[in-house]
């Protein structure tokens, strides 16, 4: 499954919810509040722009910002939002494409960095972060924690959610360090749709030294947006990375 396949002009038009799920106000309101504060004043880049969910608001907020995004379908939504001249987009992988300019802040949110399915993509993401940052800018990381201990023994999957209509469950890969997220969407009948991601899940400690061969260190790391304390039951963190 190649990323440019899965992320299509179909699924560009589905993956925005205005006031639901990621688009909800609780829980963007938080992000852009904390990203507006990180970019301290400067140039915000987003890796994996996609249609514009955090990007836009924080243009709103009077962020300068610019994206790279793998998916021309994706940038097509965005644009019915935001011309070119608010919010520059590249259209390119975040391990390698170039965007014009120095900024103070890159980001990269929704555990977008999993899409990198090897070590070594997710390597270069953090050198390509690095070379777009100003001395001491930041490179801010949400990411989920893998899951590995809710698998049961001997047993390479887990349901995540279940409901009428739909269930999500993953499939992992221990030895190659990667996961496949299923979502079946299905009514009365006998056929149902499938949606499949695979990701290359990435531990803290692990992303913490892709930080280090990049020329960053870890400046914070907290259980959510709002700054809640991470603990060994987080299900996900916010990481921010200073260049040095």
């Amino acid at each position: 499954m190649r990323q440019e396949d899965i992320w299509d002009a179909e699924t560009a038009q589905q993956y925005d919810t205005p006031g639901t799920g990621a688009f909800a106000p609780e829980v963007l309101e938080p992000m852009v509040e904390r990203l507006a504060a990180l970019a301290d004043g400067g140039r915000a880049l987003e890796f994996d722009i996609g249609t514009g969910r955090v990007a836009v608001p924080l243009a709103a907020r009077g962020v300068p910002v610019a994206g790279i995004e793998l998916s021309q379908p994706m940038i097509d939504v965005l644009r019915a939002k935001a011309d070119e001249a608010t919010i520059p987009v590249v259209n390119g992988d975040m391990a390698t494409a170039r965007v014009p300019g120095e900024y103070t802040l890159v980001f990269l949110i929704f555990n977008t960095i999993s899409n990198l399915l090897t070590q070594a993509e997710q390597v270069e993401c953090f050198r390509n972060a690095a070379r777009h940052l100003v001395p001491g800018g930041r490179f801010v990381i949400e990411l989920g924690v893998p899951a590995l201990r809710s698998l049961p023994p001997g047993q390479p999957a887990r349901v995540r959610h279940a409901e009428p209509g739909y269930l999500a469950m993953e499939t992992y890969d221990l030895v190659r360090q990667r996961m496949i997220s299923h979502h079946l969407r299905f009514g009365e009948g006998r056929e149902a749709r499938l949606f499949r991601t695979p990701h290359r899940y990435v531990w803290p400690a692990e992303l913490d030294l892709m930080a280090q061969i990049a020329g960053f260190e870890l400046e914070s790391r907290h259980a959510d947006w709002r700054g809640a304390e991470f603990t060994d039951e987080s299900g996900s963190h916010v990481s921010v990375y200073r260049l040095t």
